[in-house]
């Protein structure tokens, strides 16, 4: 997402936790000729972490056009199995910190009329039994990234609601589960998510869901109860057992 923005002329803001992969980033995009972007070195998880992000950038004297909220994981397993504070503080990233990101800086991106960007799943269109709680966030951060559509699109602001499918990314192993058949046929670069993203922001599109195997799926959940698509999704986690 921060290489599609950078080739795009954008002044970046970059968060993350390692300091290491922020600064070699950085200095790849000021080698390709953009400007060095702002580096914010924390733990999305703390509490405190949107207030160190805010202070860094009016230290640096940057205003929020365009927020990206893309960062969130997921758990494998069953949610009465596993570490209940592990779970709270995936709630706590993937909602909690999405949640006052977007409405920390909605006044500054409604100054420049920009955008909001909140990276959901195909996951928050249906029950997770297996991710139970992380499929919950998803459709958590889906329908308020629709509702905040509707109070920001008179106010000039896109809001778009990313929901890709599987990704070839550090996702599954931190979920704690290898990739199967379901992320062979569905599963769509990272690169062209993140292009797709861009253009779709720009373009003030809703809600996005990259790749023709995931676009079939919003179809396809209309024409069963969602207790058989629970039952069908606890079927496929099933099979990750063993292989994660």
């Amino acid at each position: 997402m921060v290489r599609v923005f950078a080739a795009h002329k954008h002044r970046l803001a970059l968060v993350a936790r390692r300091t290491d992969r922020l600064t070699a980033l950085s200095a790849e995009i000021v080698a390709a000729g953009g400007p060095a972007p702002i580096i914010i070195s924390c733990d999305l998880e703390k509490p405190d972490a949107c207030a160190t992000i805010e202070d860094a950038l009016k230290g640096a004297g940057a205003d929020v056009e365009f927020l990206i909220n893309n960062a969130g994981y997921g758990m494998f397993g069953f949610a009465a199995d596993m570490d209940r504070d592990a779970q709270l503080r995936m709630i706590d990233l993937n909602i909690r910190t999405l949640t006052d990101l977007s409405l920390r800086f909605a006044p500054s991106v409604i100054r420049h009329r920009g955008g909001i960007l909140n990276v959901s799943s195909i996951a928050g269109l249906i029950p997770g039994p297996g991710m139970a709680v992380y499929y919950a966030s998803k459709a958590y951060v889906l329908s308020f990234t629709e509702a905040l559509r509707q109070e920001l699109g008179p106010k000039g602001v896109r809001v778009t609601a990313l929901c890709p499918g599987p990704v070839p990314s550090e996702f599954q192993a931190r979920a704690g589960f290898k990739p199967g058949l379901d992320s062979m046929i569905l599963g769509v670069s990272p690169k062209d998510v993140a292009t797709l993203a861009y253009k779709s922001l720009m373009a003030n599109k809703g809600t996005v869901f990259p790749g023709l195997g995931i676009k079939i799926v919003p179809i396809l959940l209309r024409l069963f109860p969602r207790s058989f698509i629970a039952w069908a999704v606890a079927r496929l986690q099933l099979t990750r057992v063993g292989r994660g």
